[in-house]
């Protein structure tokens, strides 16, 4: 119904806003990813989100249209509400959100305040297809990547490591260093074991 809000800022919260159009003062609801990206002049465009409940009308505000769309597909999730999808924007970036559920980062999802193992996964499972075709994500680059983690988990298997153990602590090293090569990974995984 409303697509975007532009107006003279009068608050700025890192978690709201007020935005001043013709006279009417709109409260957006804001995550840090958007307030971060939110400059300190007067005049600002948000695009929103209005969320309708029973007992309320909400508000969020996205500095730009990826983000939105992000939240939108967040929280079309069962078990993922609008604060829910506010709090993963306000942890990582847009960017960061769509590729560890693009490439099934558990790990990186599971990072997240307020998110366990079975959210995490039911985020990457509902999402994960409709990620890759909105976003036409190419495979190939994710693919390369599990195979830089592949490798490292299978040297360390050799080197007498349970899988479960160094997968715990290799998906560790991936999600702090994602361009980590095989021996980088290896090195990492051997100083956290």
């Amino acid at each position: 119904m409303i697509t975007h809000i532009q107006g003279k800022l009068v608050e700025k919260n890192p978690t709201d806003v007020v935005i001043d159009c013709n006279g009417v003062g709109y409260l957006l609801n804001i995550s840090l990813h958007t307030f971060s990206q939110i400059p300190d002049t007067e005049n600002l465009k948000l695009f929103t989100y209005l969320l309708v409940r029973e007992d309320a009308h909400t508000l969020y505000g996205f500095s730009s249209v990826a983000e939105r769309e992000i939240f939108k597909l967040l929280i079309s999730v069962s078990g993922i509400g609008a604060n829910t999808a506010r709090m993963m924007l306000s942890s990582l970036s847009p960017k960061q959100v769509r590729e560890g559920i693009a490439m099934g980062d558990v790990a990186l999802i599971q990072s997240i305040k307020g998110i366990g193992a079975k959210t995490a996964q039911r985020v990457i499972l509902d999402l994960k297809d409709k990620v890759i075709k909105v976003y036409d994500l190419d495979e190939m680059s994710m693919v390369e990547s599990n195979t830089n983690k592949d490798e490292a988990l299978s040297a360390l298997e050799v080197l007498g490591y349970t899988k479960k153990q160094a997968e715990r602590v290799v998906d560790k090293v991936i999600s702090n260093n994602s361009e980590a090569n095989v021996e980088t990974i290896i090195k990492e995984a051997l100083k956290n074991l």
